[in-house]
């Protein structure tokens, strides 16, 4: 699988996710420039963690014009798989990739802690290797994870199969205790229309193995790599 990891000014999650990728799933990986344009066809691209352009305006709001998100954009529509985690997230959201925006936590706090997600759906790349039980454990590290998005919208996510992570307790339920930023219906992750682009506010990549403390969100990354492969061999 050949992947490619952007990074802005800022990225901080962008060598946690090539490890990853590189180092535990044996993928071909590039580090992408936010100036630079993209000339080679990737499998998956990731927009990692972290505060682009130091946050400045809003989350996202500058990094969605940077050179690279042209051809990041063009990517997504040729229907090859897009995954943007926490700051990518909120980039995705700005430039109009994915639907609604984030917001501000509702406790007004920068939030780092361990989370649990119900998995809403595993008939995605994204899903299909995450743990059967339905609930995995990742961490979370934002001030700006509150996801909102109008009622229509909302409705629409939630008709279409689309929410794909829901902050949850462990035993699945999806309660407001168990919501660390007020995001609307506990969203923590959603996927655009095709299905092949995700954004989730909480990091896969930092719980991807045991020896950093778990792996529930290595699947996020195994499964992608395993559509790959079967959309090759057919």
């Amino acid at each position: 699988m050949k992947t490619g990891v952007v990074v802005f000014p800022g990225s901080n999650c962008d060598h946690d996710t090539a490890w990853v990728l590189g180092d535990l799933l044996g993928a071909e990986v590039d580090y992408l420039w936010h100036k630079e344009r993209v000339t080679k066809k990737y499998d998956l691209i990731v927009l990692p963690g972290g505060f682009s352009y130091g946050d400045y305006l809003r989350t996202g709001a500058i990094a969605r014009i940077s050179p690279v998100m042209e051809d990041v954009r063009v990517h997504a529509e040729q229907g090859r798989y897009l995954l943007g985690i926490c700051n990518g997230f909120q980039i995705l959201t700005e430039a109009g990739l994915l639907p609604g925006a984030l917001m501000t936590n509702d406790c007004l706090r920068f939030v780092c802690r361990d989370v649990f997600l119900k998995v809403e759906h595993r008939d995605t790349a994204f899903s299909a290797e995450l743990a059967a039980a339905g609930v995995i454990r990742l961490p979370i590290a934002h001030h700006g994870g509150r996801y909102v998005a109008d009622a229509d919208t909302v409705s629409r996510l939630e008709d279409e199969d689309r929410v794909l992570f829901r902050y949850c307790d462990e035993n699945g339920h999806a309660t407001l205790e168990a919501n660390p930023n007020g995001s609307v219906n506990n969203i923590a992750g959603i996927l655009n229309e095709g299905r092949n682009v995700l954004g989730m506010m909480p990091h896969p990549e930092r719980a991807a193995h045991e020896s950093i403390g778990g792996a529930d969100g290595f699947g996020v990354f195994q499964g992608v790599s395993q559509a790959v492969e079967a959309l090759q061999l057919l």
